[in-house]
């Protein structure tokens, strides 16, 4: 990749991740999209294109559009829950500069496939509704209304709160030991009262197949899981942020690579995302072999 063609690809490449990414909601999809991307402006004659990174965006948005019909009838017949492929964002990811939490990825996802492009082509990456109705092949007031509804849903989804990195990472940790060793004491203290437990596993790996809703059922959820484990605290895991949230990846006792990523609001956490579908977790097995070696 050393021509002006590749290197122009290359420096709108974190935009068009981070825009794929909040369509998609999968790295691995996001990844097909932009080789194919790339692959298109290959072919494209550079001296009919103005604007490089607003062509990019329009292709990159196009193919996500496809991609999302068909993934809204998969979705339709996943196995339990779904949740967003978990990315991280640590200071060293600049592709990810805006809002990738879980909630507003959820959001995203009870949205129609074009009120999401419009709401994110819009108010995430401030393209002019011109730009949004050109790459949609709709009028302008068509892309307005599908970015209000959008907007309507999404603000209504946005975590109330955000915490630091250390009292985040502290908290992550004590229900992450508490959660294994089936402490219910510290559990219940460090629960709101109407938390929320969600699992991905795809059908791949046990999972919780609802919601676990309510601080009392999912404390006794993890003393039962506990009990039924006797105990098993992972060797392997680390500390991280997973789509901005405070988090630990580790690798459980039935080898799966697993992520636990916990919003906190008040000081106490109202939801946990858990993530145990391998096809979603793959990419993050590096972060499980640095040179700490392993955690207990």
């Amino acid at each position: 990749m050393n021509s002006p063609e590749a290197n122009m690809f290359l420096d709108a490449r974190p935009r068009l991740f981070a825009a794929a990414y909040r369509m998609l909601g999968t790295v691995s999809d996001t990844e097909d999209i932009l080789q194919e991307v790339y692959l298109r402006w290959q072919t494209v004659a550079m001296d009919t294109v103005r604007d490089p990174v607003g062509y990019l965006m329009r292709i990159t948005t196009r193919l996500c559009l496809d991609q999302l019909k068909s993934a809204r009838v998969k979705r339709e017949v996943y196995p339990g829950e779904w949740l967003p492929e978990p990315v991280l964002t640590d200071d060293s990811v600049e592709a990810l500069d805006h809002d990738v939490s879980v909630a507003l990825l959820l959001a995203l996802e009870r949205l129609t496939p074009l009120e999401r492009v419009a709401f994110l082509l819009h108010d995430v990456f401030d393209c002019d509704y011109d730009e949004v109705a050109l790459t949609l092949g709709r009028s302008e007031a068509s892309c307005r209304q599908l970015t209000t509804r959008a907007r309507r849903h999404v603000q209504e989804s946005k975590p109330r709160a955000a915490v630091d990195d250390e009292q985040g990472a502290a908290m992550v940790e004590a229900f992450f030991m508490a959660s294994k060793s089936g402490d219910t004491s510290v559990l219940a203290k460090l629960l709101t009262e109407d938390v929320q437990l969600i699992s991905d596993g795809g059908g791949k790996a046990i999972a919780a197949l609802n919601p676990i809703v309510g601080q009392d059922h999912v404390v006794r959820f993890f003393e039962g899981l506990s009990r039924k484990l006797d105990g098993f605290i992972p060797k392997h895991w680390k500390l991280c942020q997973l789509n901005g949230l405070p988090a630990i990846v580790s690798r459980e006792i039935d080898g799966i690579v697993q992520t636990t990523a916990l919003e906190i609001v008040d000081g106490k956490i109202h939801r946990i995302y858990v993530v145990r579908n391998p096809d979603k977790t793959q990419h993050l097995v590096e972060t499980l072999n640095d040179d700490e070696g392993p955690r207990q």
